[in-house]
């Protein structure tokens, strides 16, 4: 599948208007963000990119600041090349060790995980991924049944499993998202992690110990309601993809209306990353 980047170049703004346009990208489809010394890359999948909606999505921002933005077509084949070229292993808390197939191993680590770094949203870099293993890392998982919504790479749900979870599905309606979990849990020789292609209407009838859902603010606001008929009662969810102004509390009071309670929040550069308990 193609992708188109956009490269934005921020004029006279403040650091907080970048977010500002990250976050609304994220609502309209985008799904992947570069930082850049001049602005940022965002970039959205060639069947998803509607230029009209981009430019009314961002109408608004012209008034209170300057920025403009080029559009590339980026083939799948040189999108790889890309990831390589510029993925450099994590270090999480002298925790967790994120590499690619082609870094050399750190076996000092408790969690040493591998990523063959496709398309595939999730490698660990984002804000939001950081804040999710966390969670996961202060999460007893022992035993547990977890569910990794908007999987991406298969990055948490992998953690999910080497902190002892009892068994996990992870879930992405890319197909490329997909393949990717399915061929890092190999790499990670994780035996109890089920991928499946889709949305919440391909959630499993069952519930869960535990759900995790890293994707954006709109998304997260339509599915709620279905992840808390997932969850048991006791469980916990943990959702991240948004911003502390103003998706926090909206998120929140959406979680509230499906008796999901709010417990407290990590941020890291703006972005969240929330705790709930059913």
């Amino acid at each position: 599948m193609n992708y188109y980047e956009l490269v934005f170049t921020l004029i006279s703004a403040e650091d907080f208007h970048q977010d500002l346009l990250i976050n609304e990208l994220a609502g309209i489809g985008f799904d992947t963000f570069e930082e850049t010394d001049l602005g940022f890359k965002a970039y959205i999948k060639s069947v998803d990119f509607d230029k009209e909606q981009i430019d009314q999505a961002l109408k608004a921002y012209h008034e209170m600041f300057t920025f403009n933005y080029e559009i590339n077509l980026i083939p799948q084949k040189n999108w790889n090349e890309v990831w390589e070229s510029n993925f450099s292993p994590i270090e999480l808390k002298d925790q967790i060790y994120i590499r690619a197939t082609f870094h050399e191993p750190k076996p000092h680590f408790p969690y040493e995980i591998v990523i063959d770094p496709k398309m595939a949203f999730g490698t660990g870099h984002h804000q939001t991924t950081v804040l999710m293993l966390e969670w996961l890392l202060e999460t007893e998982l022992k035993d547990k049944t977890v569910l990794d919504m908007g999987c991406g790479t298969g990055i948490l749900a992998i953690l999910a499993s080497k902190l002892g979870a009892k068994s996990v599905d992870a879930i992405d309606y890319d197909e490329l998202s997909y393949d990717s979990a399915l061929e890092n849990a190999v790499l990670n020789d994780i035996q109890n992690l089920t991928a499946i292609c889709g949305s919440k209407e391909v959630i499993p009838s069952k519930t869960y110990d535990i759900i995790l859902a890293n994707i954006n603010r709109n998304i997260l606001l339509d599915q709620i309601e279905r992840y808390a008929i997932a969850l048991k009662v006791g469980g916990e969810l943990f959702m991240s993809g948004f911003y502390q102004e103003p998706d926090l509390e909206i998120i929140v009071d959406e979680a509230r209306k499906h008796d999901l309670k709010f417990i407290s929040h990590k941020e890291l550069n703006n972005w969240v990353s929330a705790k709930f308990i059913k």
